[in-house]
């Protein structure tokens, strides 16, 4: 199956262009941290399908949504229909805050359950694997070298406080037997370092600032794709999958629920495999690279600041 993105322009509005609130008039407003290559082709495939239906789309980084979502609540209500996010961190306290609706969409009974809650449903799987420089002997082939490459060459690890996907990483090590919070003051002592995001960690690789890192596998094989020298590892026992949440607003309209069915149909998930996402339906095909391991998202969610305060006792931030 392709794995490239397919650009087709969509509705892209900045904030300032988003007017009043969405739902139930023809239109839906979106809000999302998606990519843009995988945001422009599912709009495309739901305006074609719904041509009478507009889609709205307001794209930032989590944070900027975030900023955006506090500022529309405490002023009045949520201006958005649908929320379709990069990890399932913002989207539980969304929910736990009351501003998603409970519901069952059609197609949500083939996302697996490790991906869904009453209100959300995961649409893309993203995988955490080991990036590093060719040739690094001895090789690395579980998450436990990592400690031995930080100390022989160095190791970037991204930041869990600024990247959802990150925080991944920090819920499966610090809730998993084996691992805990003494692997990253394992990692720490022998000599990892912090960056910001995933895309620092392969650009650091590829640039020989480190031996390896902990990226995403869409990030590092988009890299590679460009000629980047790096080698990929799905490293023993597996690596560390989260998905990306939609959900309805609590008042959004009947076309907000009409998109994030489209999006989690096997057609809406045929698209984001075509964008180079792994579409979190398995009945979509899909060539997985190796094993994968999740996270208790719930627990994770609860302990979120004490894990976030011992990561930060070891590496600062």
């Amino acid at each position: 199956m392709p794995r490239r993105a397919i650009a087709i322009a969509a509705v892209v509005l900045a904030a300032a262009g988003l007017a009043g609130c969405g739902g139930g008039n023809g239109g839906v407003v979106v809000y999302t941290s998606v990519t843009q290559d995988t945001v422009d082709l599912l709009v495309s495939g739901f305006t074609g399908r719904n041509p009478d239906t507009t889609v709205d789309v307001f794209r930032a980084p989590t944070g900027e949504i975030a900023a955006r979502i506090a500022a529309e609540v405490r002023e009045g209500g949520l201006q958005a229909d649908v929320l379709w996010l990069t990890d399932p961190l913002s989207m539980q306290q969304y929910e736990a805050d009351g501003l998603l609706q409970t519901w069952d969409p059609a197609g949500a009974e083939g996302i697996p359950e490790a991906f869904r809650t009453p209100a959300s449903w995961g649409t893309r799987v993203l995988n955490l694997v080991i990036v590093h420089r060719p040739g690094l002997e001895p090789a690395i082939r579980t998450w436990d070298d990592l400690v031995r490459a930080a100390g022989e060459g160095g190791v970037a690890l991204p930041d869990p406080g600024f990247a959802g996907s990150a925080f991944a990483a920090l819920g499966y090590f610090a809730l998993t037997d084996g691992y805990g919070m003494d692997f990253y003051r394992r990692l720490h002592d022998a000599g990892a370092v912090q960056v910001a995001a995933p895309g620092d960690v392969v650009t650091g690789v590829a640039e020989g600032q480190y031996a390896a890192g902990i990226t995403l596998d869409f990030t590092a094989r988009t890299a590679l794709d460009k000629g980047s020298p790096i080698t990929i590892v799905w490293p023993d026992p597996g690596a560390i999958a989260l998905h990306s949440p939609i959900a309805t607003a609590k008042d959004a309209g009947g076309d907000g629920a009409a998109f994030v069915q489209y999006v989690l149909s096997e057609e809406g998930q045929s698209l984001v495999a075509s964008s180079g996402w792994q579409p979190a339906r398995p009945d979509v095909p899909w060539e997985v690279g190796g094993p994968q391991v999740t996270l208790d998202w719930r627990l994770a969610f609860d302990r979120q600041e004490e894990l976030l305060g011992e990561y930060r006792a070891i590496f600062g931030g």
